[in-house]
């Protein structure tokens, strides 16, 4: 009968502190790099629309979000002073058309407001859509 104590085999260790940084340099990277893709994007939910989009070249975008903020080509615009805004564009550009991009919980008042500039000032105006799908 042996008695003796068996020596145990090599131990079997895992040293996960190198795949510990190269984890957190990968997750800092897909942060940093997820920032920098569209930094001034504005966020909305368009309405959907099966039909197709037609823009025309000189176009300006003009956005309502759910806060009831305007921009116009990512410039944050007083309702007060869209007119003016607007009507500077239309010096610039003889056909000139725009592309009205609203949240989907925005009243219509506002909406309408928005097609009375444009209608006053003889420009042709387009709602944005999100396609379906």
């Amino acid at each position: 009968m042996n008695l003796r104590k068996r020596k145990r085999g090599a131990s079997a260790e895992v040293h996960t502190s190198a795949m510990n940084d190269i984890m957190f340099f990968l997750l800092l990277f897909f942060l940093i790099a997820s920032t920098v893709t569209n930094p001034n994007v504005i966020k909305l939910m368009l309405p959907k629309s099966s039909s197709g989009q037609s823009v025309s070249k000189k176009t300006i975008n003009v956005s309502i979000d759910k806060d009831l903020k305007y921009t116009v080509d990512k410039k944050e615009v007083p309702v007060a002073d869209l007119p003016t805004v607007i009507g500077n564009y239309k010096k610039l550009a003889s056909e000139l058309t725009i592309v009205l991009y609203v949240d989907r919980t925005v009243a219509i008042q506002d909406v309408v407001q928005v097609m009375d500039i444009a209608q006053k000032l003889n420009i042709k105006l387009v709602l944005a859509t999100e396609p379906k799908g």
